[in-house]
């Protein structure tokens, strides 16, 4: 079993060991893998520590970390809570990192992985503090107008269940990474009237699958990634896009994980 860490801005993660491969999810700045295959060229199969997520990698685009080093990183609570910049202190090259992204062994303004070092000046948040949900909300509205991407974890390309995932993320819960998955935590309301802010809304098709995920907001309102990250109106049947008129996703439940 070999450990690395992304050292890059956002790293794609493939259903299968090639570039043109379907984007399954991406790791962010900071984020491990455990690699426990290896392929042809530099393709690696690995699971994301953060939510054990099959994939495939380049090795390239990851950093080997001892096992020592990947159990540390994976404790770090310090997440960057906007898109900014850190500076590699040995190239003095500058990467842009996203909200979301781990800062690990941060010390004062240092973040270090393996033998780099990086300078980090901007603003993070500490996820052992407790949780607010008034704080996932205002964290979702900084995704607004992302466009959608399948795959996506980052505010320039995002999915349903990425958004998800990565707003509870900057407030120190995990969720797994697929909508059905995320499904299956919480507590079942009854009723939307029951539901509050942060709460989680899932959407089925007509097989009866979940395919879809939001956050609740006040006044029967939802923000969602479809098309892009968007607010509209949602009731007892679903969401209602108020740019169509018309009803885009259809409800199947809503949960309270907080």
């Amino acid at each position: 079993m070999k450990y690395g860490i992304c050292h890059l801005s956002v790293v794609p993660c493939r259903l299968e060991p090639f570039d043109s491969s379907e984007m399954v999810t991406q790791l962010l700045f900071g984020e491990t893998v455990k690699i426990y295959e290896e392929k042809k060229k530099s393709w690696r199969r690995a699971k994301t520590a953060y939510d054990d997520y099959d994939c495939w990698i380049d090795e390239k685009q990851i950093t080997y970390i001892s096992l020592e080093e990947f159990e540390a990183v994976n404790n770090a609570k310090a997440i960057t809570e906007l898109v900014t910049v850190i500076e590699n202190k040995t190239s003095e090259l500058f990467t842009p990192i996203c909200m979301g992204s781990s800062l690990p062994n941060l010390n004062k303004q240092t973040v270090t992985i393996g033998s780099q070092e990086f300078e980090y000046n901007g603003q993070s948040v500490n996820t052992s503090e407790s949780i607010a949900k008034a704080k996932i909300v205002e964290n979702a509205m900084m995704y607004l107008n992302a466009p959608y991407l399948w795959g996506g974890r980052s505010p320039f390309g995002i999915d349903c269940s990425g958004f998800t995932q990565v707003v509870y993320k900057l407030n120190g819960y995990k969720l797994p990474r697929d909508a059905s998955q995320q499904a299956e935590i919480g507590q079942t309301l009854s009723f939307i009237e029951e539901s509050e802010s942060g709460d989680l809304a899932f959407f089925d098709n007509e097989e009866g699958n979940i395919i879809h995920v939001g956050i609740m907001l006040e006044n029967n309102k939802i923000i969602h990634a479809s098309g892009n990250v968007r607010i509209d109106k949602i009731d007892h049947q679903g969401i209602f896009n108020v740019d169509t008129g018309d009803y885009s996703h259809r409800l199947r439940l809503i949960k309270k994980v907080l």
